[in-house]
């Protein structure tokens, strides 16, 4: 199956991910881990990314959809794959529709969790991840036991820079001002299907389970 998951920052795209990957034996391939990577090592890509990143801004189409392509590209993808954060832009979903098609693949669901602005800002400007594994914790709905150190390994717990008040009052305002027009892209496709994310995530997970297992 080959499936997107869409929505804005901190709508709880990630942790969809994670539920779906554990439950299906296809590939999570999240754009923003990778650019995260990418900047994490110091490489061209990364340097370039991240001047976007740091302004709550999107990565240009020519770097994402490259790096994209060669991800899909890669055999763990042929039964399927789950694309979290992209694509984010009309012109990376005709663009990944041509990498698919030459592959006779397409997308089959495009999953949208709609959370509501005011909500988002209290997610994102209290998250917290650590440097060593990664993990995302909310100093508001779900603290580490000590403030500060993750729980799992005892890495130091941050703020990401995209994270902060402005920048995420921008990342939102970015999404709504682009990416809204990828709901009328596919909903135009006949793919697309609506979630409530204000819930909690076992709930949306539930009913995503449902839309997927008819494509089982």
């Amino acid at each position: 199956m080959n499936i997107i998951i869409m929505g804005p920052p901190g709508a709880g795209k990630g942790t969809q991910a994670e539920l779906i990957k554990a439950a299906y034996p296809i590939p999570h391939i999240s754009t923003g881990d990778m650019f995260r990577e990418a900047v994490k090592n110091g490489t061209a890509m990364g340097l370039e990314a991240k001047k976007y990143m740091d302004a709550g801004q999107l990565v240009p189409d020519q770097v994402t959809i490259g790096i994209v392509e060669e991800r899909l590209a890669m055999p763990d993808c042929e039964a399927g794959f789950l694309l979290d954060g992209f694509p984010r832009t009309t012109v990376q979903a005709q663009a990944l529709d041509k990498v698919l098609a030459k592959h006779g693949k397409k997308v089959e669901i495009a999953l949208n969790i709609s959370v509501p602005a005011d909500v988002l800002m209290v997610r994102m400007t209290g998250r917290v991840s650590c440097t060593t594994c990664k993990t995302v914790y909310n100093t508001l709905f779900n603290p580490p036991a000590v403030e500060g150190i993750c729980d799992k390994c005892g890495g130091e717990l941050i703020q990401r820079s995209d994270d902060k008040d402005e920048t995420v009052k921008n990342r939102i305002k970015v999404y709504m001002e682009q990416t809204q027009p990828l709901l009328n892209y596919y909903e135009k496709q006949g793919n697309l299907t609506n979630l409530d994310g204000k819930r909690h995530p076992q709930e949306v997970f539930s009913d995503v389970k449902s839309i997927l297992e008819k494509l089982a």
